[in-house]
C-alpha cells in the first residue's frame, strides 16, 4: 500500500508538472478530447435497444409497457443521482465519480451479451443509468471550471459528442446484429468504447473530492422559483428525445420498415442534433438573450412531431431532421441557460444538477407514457400528440426566461417581479 501510494503520488506530480509546462491551448484541446471520449458513452446503452426491440421482445418476452422501462429506468437514475450531486461530489469527486460511471456503463453493456431474461436486461438498464447519471452530474461543473471564456462552445461540443454516441449506436447495432445473427452482439459491443473512455480518463489529472460549502449545495435551489422553472423547462423541452429513442424505430417497424432502416432514422436524427448542438451554442456565445434561439428550437420540434403524427410516410427524413435539430439545440441551450444564472463554477454545476435531476425525472415519463399509450391505443399517434402538447406549453414558458431575471437565481429570496418574468 505505501508503494502504491508513492506510485500514485508520482503520477499526480507528473501530471501536475505537465499541466504547468504545456501551453494553455494544448491543455484546453486535451481536455476537450477527454470530454468528447467520455460523452460518446452516455447514450449507446439507450439507443442500441430501440432498433432491436422486436427481436428483444421476442427473445425475452417483454410487453410494450415493460419495454418502455428499458429507457425509463436509466432516465430515472439520471434524475435521482443528479438530485444527490452534492453527495456525489463530496464522496467521489469528479475523478472517481466519472471513472465509476464509465465502469458501470462498461459492466452493463458487457452483461447484455449474456442476457436471456427480461430481469437481467432491466438490471443492465439500471446499472447503465447509474453510470450515465454519475457522469452527467459532474460534467457541467467540470466544463464551467476548465473552459473559462469558452463554456458555450465546450458545452456544445459535449452535447454533440453525447448525441453522436447515441446515433452511432442506433445505426451500427442492428447492422452488427444482422451480420452475426445475434441481437446481443449489437448491445454488448458498446462495452468497448466505455473501456477506451475509462482507460483515457484514469490517466487524466483529476480534482480531488471536495466538501461543498452550504451556499453551493443543491438544497440552495429547492426554494427558488426560477430554479424550478428552469428544471421544468429542461424536462418538457427535451422529453421528446426519450420518446423518440424508445419508440421511433418501433413506430416505423409497425409501418413496415426493417430494423436497419428504422435504426438509420435515429442516426439521421443524430446528425441534425449534432449540427444544432454545435451551431446554436456557437451563435449564443456572444448573446445574453436565449429566447429567440430556444423558440426556433421548439418550433423545429413542433414541425417534426406534427409530421410524424399526420404524414409519417411522406418525407420522413424531413420530419426526423426537424426533430433532431430541435432536440439537439434545446438540450445544449437549456444547459447553457442554467449555467448563465450562476457565475461560480461549483454553484453553477449544482444548479445544472438540480435542473437535470428534476428534468430527467420528467423525461422518464415520456417512454413510460409511450409504452402505456401503445398498449392502450394500439399505436404511437397518441405519443406524438402528447409531445406536441408539451412543446406548445414550453413555447409559452420561453417568454418568462428574460435575461433581466438571470441574476435573481443567486438569491434564495424571491423578488416581487420574479413570477412575472
Amino acid at each position: 500500500m505505501p508503494c502504491q501510494r508513492s506510485i500514485n503520488a508520482g503520477m499526480r506530480n507528473m501530471f501536475s508538472w505537465s499541466e504547468r509546462h504545456v501551453s494553455p491551448g494544448w491543455r484546453t484541446g486535451a481536455w476537450l478530447c477527454v470530454v468528447v471520449f467520455v460523452a460518446l458513452n452516455l447514450r449507446p446503452s439507450l439507443t442500441s435497444i430501440s432498433p432491436l426491440l422486436n427481436d428483444i421482445r421476442a427473445a425475452v418476452g417483454l410487453g410494450f409497457q415493460m419495454a418502455g422501462m428499458l429507457t425509463t429506468l436509466p432516465v430515472v437514475c439520471m434524475g435521482v443521482l443528479a438530485l444527490f450531486s452534492a453527495q456525489v461530489e463530496t464522496r467521489l469527486g469528479e475523478g472517481r465519480g466519472i471513472a465509476l460511471g464509465l465502469l458501470c456503463i462498461l459492466l452493463a453493456c458487457a452483461l447484455r451479451g449474456m442476457v436471456h431474461s427480461s430481469l437481467v436486461l432491466l438490471l443492465t438498464a439500471l446499472i447503465s443509468g447509474v453510470g450515465i447519471a454519475l457522469i452527467q452530474v459532474l460534467m457541467p461543473g467540470l466544463i464551467k471550471r476548465r473552459f473559462v471564456g469558452r463554456v458555450a462552445l465546450a458545452m456544445g461540443i459535449y452535447s454533440a459528442a453525447l448525441m453522436s454516441g447515441g446515433g452511432l449506436a442506433a445505426w451500427f447495432s442492428p447492422q452488427l446484429s444482422s451480420h452475426f445473427g445475434h441481437w446481443q452482439i449489437g448491445l454488448e459491443v458498446w462495452a468497448l468504447p466505455a473501456l477506451i473512455g475509462l482507460l483515457l480518463w484514469v490517466r487524466t489529472p483529476w480534482r480531488a473530492a471536495q466538501l461543498l460549502p452550504a451556499e453551493h449545495r443543491l438544497s440552495r435551489f429547492v426554494r427558488n422559483k426560477r430554479a424550478w422553472t428552469l428544471a421544468v423547462y429542461f424536462g418538457f423541452s427535451n422529453c421528446g428525445y426519450m420518446a423518440v429513442v424508445a419508440w421511433l424505430p418501433a413506430y416505423y417497424q409497425h409501418l413496415g420498415w426493417s430494423s436497419q432502416n428504422s435504426g438509420l432514422l435515429l442516426a439521421w436524427m443524430t446528425l441534425f442534433q449534432v449540427i444544432a448542438a454545435l451551431g446554436m451554442p456557437a451563435l449564443a456565445q456572444h448573446m445574453r438573450e436565449r429566447r429567440g434561439l430556444l423558440s426556433i428550437s421548439l418550433m423545429a420540434q413542433l414541425l417534426g412531431f406534427a409530421g410524424l403524427l399526420l404524414a409519417p410516410q411522406q418525407l420522413p427524413g424531413l420530419w426526423i431532421a426537424f426533430i433532431g435539430f430541435g432536440l439537439g439545440a434545446c438540450f445544449a441551450l437549456c444547459l447553457l441557460l442554467s449555467l448563465d444564472h450562476v457565475q461560480e463554477p461549483i454553484a453553477a454545476g449544482q444548479l445544472a444538477a438540480f435542473v437535470q435531476g428534476v428534468g430527467f425525472l420528467i423525461n422518464a415519463l415520456a417512454p413510460a407514457a409511450g409504452g402505456w399509450l401503445r398498449a392502450y391505443t394500439g399505436g404511437f399517434s397518441a405519443t406524438w400528440l402528447l409531445m406536441l402538447i408539451c412543446i406548445i406549453v414550453m413555447l409559452v414558458l420561453t417568454q418568462r426566461l428574460s435575461p433581466g431575471s438571470y441574476w435573481r437565481i443567486s438569491s434564495n429570496r424571491q423578488q416581487p417581479g420574479d413570477a412575472a418574468r
